[in-house]
């Protein structure tokens, strides 16, 4: 239920309404070296807006455009309550290790809540929801007003928290009214960034002649892309894998359908049926690629001098180049 990262998938919708989303992920740790005991990260429709550590100990935006939708006093305010959500969320590390009774030093309690709205119907999705050393814990039904306790150890904290009222009445009216409404501020704000289109480069690749060939594009932008095979004009659906969609670094995206059918490698007349289709959200224009595939088959062993010369001089040429917010804070313990 819990990641660190949630990606999401969305089909190709008849008309034009977008389901944007808020998002926070609240890690708190204990046993990792080298790494911040609690980290906050905010996302406005999977793009990171906000961060906060223990070990710099500030709400930072991660935009531009997010200093322009806070107003003067925001960071302090969320620089505050985070600091006592980190000592809220360690101390429910300590309360877990004894109901559980693990062994160890190395635990991590995740916390992860926000909403999805959809600009059309203005239908609403909230969510509140823990998990202890990567397996659900507790999270709340909103239509029930309880909370669901997934192993027998998180029974206590449901009846606990099924108890305060005043807490669960927050916690509702942040899901059906603040958190919608902040998506809306937040995409107004960073429209020019969250709604912008970006054109992927798609190539047809094969590890080996025996191997499935896969369709790649990376590069695009949002993330709501759908990629297929077809043949003949017709859309396949048998012997195909559709990957997920990944992120890039550099805050765009790739995604991978792989075509798992024997096809005669010598047989150029035989690709000509095939193509592979990408389409982003949008953009009315398809990306159909067919033709060549790059394969990273092994070349014949007369070409393995040249090639390991060529790779020398481009290491060398390589080393000489070197040589030269969030939801104000989470207080609730278990």
């Amino acid at each position: 239920m819990l990641k660190l990262v949630f990606l999401l998938l969305f089909g190709f919708p008849a008309v034009t309404a977008v389901t944007h989303s808020l998002k926070y992920f609240y890690t708190a740790s204990s046993g990792f070296p080298n790494f911040p005991e609690f980290v906050v990260v905010g996302l406005v429709d999977d793009v990171q807006m906000v961060r906060y550590d223990s070990n710099t100990k500030k709400a930072e935006p991660k935009q531009d455009w997010m200093n322009e939708a806070a107003d003067p006093q925001y960071w302090e305010r969320q620089t505050e309550g985070l600091a006592i959500a980190h000592q809220t969320h360690k101390a429910n590390i300590e309360i877990a290790k004894q109901r559980f009774n693990k062994i160890g030093d190395v635990h991590i309690n995740q916390f992860m809540y926000g909403c999805e709205w959809d600009n059309e119907t203005g239908e609403v999705k909230g969510y509140f929801q823990y998990a202890y050393d990567g397996e659900d814990f507790v999270a709340l039904d909103k239509e029930m007003q309880s909370w669901i306790a997934a192993t027998p150890e998180a029974v206590i904290t449901k009846h606990k928290w099924d108890n305060n009222k005043v807490e669960m009445s927050r916690r509702k009216n942040y899901l059906t009214q603040i958190c919608p409404e902040s998506v809306k501020k937040y995409v107004n704000y960073g429209r020019s960034s969250l709604m912008r289109t970006e054109r992927p480069s798609v190539s047809l690749l094969q590890k080996t002649s025996s191997s499935p060939v896969s369709c790649h594009a990376t590069g695009f932008y949002p993330n709501r892309a759908q990629m297929f095979w077809r043949k003949d004009g017709e859309e396949i659906h048998e012997d195909v894998y559709k990957g997920k969609i990944l992120p890039n670094n550099d805050g765009t995206f790739q995604m991978t359908v792989h075509l798992i059918r024997d096809l005669p490698s010598d047989s150029s007349e035989d690709w000509t049926k095939y193509e592979c289709v990408f389409q982003l959200y949008g953009d009315n224009d398809d990306i159909v690629t067919k033709g060549q595939v790059l394969s990273n088959e092994p070349k014949p062993n007369h070409m393995i001098v040249p090639i390991t010369v060529a790779l020398v001089v481009l290491a060398a040429v390589v080393v000489a180049a070197v040589v030269v917010i969030l939801y104000k804070k989470d207080v609730f313990p278990y």
